[in-house]
């Protein structure tokens, strides 16, 4: 496992930017990083690369890596709906959501379609409390979530993978 050299430019300065001997300031944009490069997802092996890069212990990373939903560490579909389940969005209707989304796609809370499309993941708050329900899908938030909005948002997922296909 290992970078492209466009990467391996990214990770210098990306490490750059911090005081010699602080190196592991720079562990959360190279998990990004690495996320993008390396299929979705950070396997063992990609977060012992991002140690040895950083000359700290795995564990370090894979403490960081496991923290934040933002990191997936087991293989996802090609869309997440990471559904937002804290107080603001639980009052408007995200248990239902979420269950919706699972009947819709045949899939619990962590599981990836057979097709490879779809994995579904509740977070914690996204930050969008007034806009409840709530999911982030990719870099969008898709927001006052109702059955018929999901169905949208699932034909459109859909569509664009076929086309890209």
């Amino acid at each position: 496992m290992k970078f492209s050299d466009k990467s391996l430019n990214k990770v210098s300065e990306i490490i750059a930017r911090y005081p010699v001997g602080k190196q592991k300031s720079a562990l959360i944009p190279l998990l990004h990083l690495a996320q993008e490069e390396f299929g979705g997802w950070l396997s063992t092996e990609a977060m012992d690369y991002v140690a040895e890069i950083l000359e700290i212990k795995p564990i370090e990373v894979y403490e960081v890596a496991t923290f934040y939903s933002m990191y997936n560490t087991k293989p996802v579909g090609k869309y997440v709906f990471e559904v937002c389940q804290t107080g603001p969005c639980m009052v408007r209707g995200c248990d239902d959501i979420i269950e919706y989304i699972g009947q819709k796609l045949g899939i619990k809370i962590g599981e990836t379609t057979a097709d490879g499309l779809f994995t579904l993941k509740v977070v914690e708050c996204l930050g969008a409390c007034g806009y409840a329900p709530m999911m982030q899908l990719g870099k969008f938030y898709k927001e006052f979530l109702t059955k018929e909005k999901v169905d949208s948002i699932i034909e459109e997922c859909r569509q664009s993978a076929a086309i890209n296909n």
